[in-house]
């Protein structure tokens, strides 16, 4: 069973996106880093003004990886829904999914014309809900240390997101998500130069507005302010996929910073991603 069809198999839906085994996900940090987590209550879920809530899209989940199904708010002809899709977008131009890279991101640098991306961003925004998320910081040789960052007081995040609907030569249908991301703002540079763009609750309808000028959407990808997130160091255990509990987030003593080597940015491509474009770097 691949890891996607075990986090949401129990909910009733059908998982029809393509997703890395279990085995795979595990060595996921060995490619790139980054995660986040969605702990949400019915009530929190209230944000985002959705004309409906299935529950059982929303267990706890403290270790969301690349790949795999996550929850994506979208506007409709009827208002706001919870949709599941693939964290990986697909433009709907690619013949061949096997060939084509991991584009778990995109970066808010020039997405209006990027051609994975600008169809995407003119008519279908995104928010993804999120309690926070993991970054790692490189401390030097082969040390890295995992930080787990999100609200002081708690409660919800948005990325701001793209989706697309790819449809393969057989008729079937994968819906997929990239997470817009920017530099760092200044308290979070320390610990990774990129971070995923927050859109603010004023500014729901309009990210999410099929009708709405691009540019005026593209204004909104500024960095958070620097007092709106915490950074806590936590454990290595946050490498694996497997390990998917609420002990993820509690705080330990920070890795002593390895000299025997510079520290180096942290910055991962995925599979078949060119280089130099980071469209693929996560966060």
């Amino acid at each position: 069973m691949t890891l996607a069809a075990s986090v949401l198999s129990g909910c009733g839906f059908l998982i029809f996106c393509k997703a890395l085994p279990l085995a795979a996900a595990q060595c996921y940090p060995q490619i790139m880093c980054g995660r986040y987590s969605l702990i949400a209550k019915a009530n929190e879920l209230e944000l985002f003004d959705l004309l409906d809530l299935d529950e059982r899209l929303v267990p706890p989940r403290y270790n969301i990886a690349p790949t795999q199904p996550i929850v994506v708010v979208r506007e409709s002809d009827n208002g706001r829904e919870l949709v599941p899709m693939r964290w990986s977008l697909l433009p709907s131009w690619v013949k061949d999914p096997d060939d084509f890279p991991l584009l778990i991101n995109a970066r808010a640098e020039g997405i209006a014309q990027k051609p994975s991306f600008r169809a995407a961003f003119k008519r279908r925004r995104c928010l993804v809900p999120a309690s926070g998320f993991y970054e790692w910081q490189a401390r030097g040789g082969k040390t890295k240390q995992p930080y787990w960052i999100a609200p002081e007081k708690g409660g919800l995040i948005a990325f701001a997101g793209l989706w697309e609907t790819w449809i393969g030569a057989d008729g079937s249908e994968i819906d997929t998500a990239a997470i817009v991301t920017r530099n760092a703002n200044t308290a979070l540079q320390p610990i990774h130069h990129r971070m995923p763009v927050l859109i603010e609750p004023a500014d729901f309808a309009l990210w999410l507005s099929e009708s709405a000028d691009p540019k005026a959407a593209e204004m909104l990808l500024t960095a958070a302010a620097d007092d709106m997130l915490v950074a806590v160091p936590v454990s290595t255990r946050v490498n694996r996929v497997a390990n998917d509990d609420a002990s993820l987030w509690d705080p330990v003593e920070p890795a002593s910073q390895d000299m025997s080597e510079p520290a180096k940015p942290a910055t991962r491509r995925s599979r078949k991603s060119k280089a130099g474009d980071g469209q693929a770097d996560l966060f």
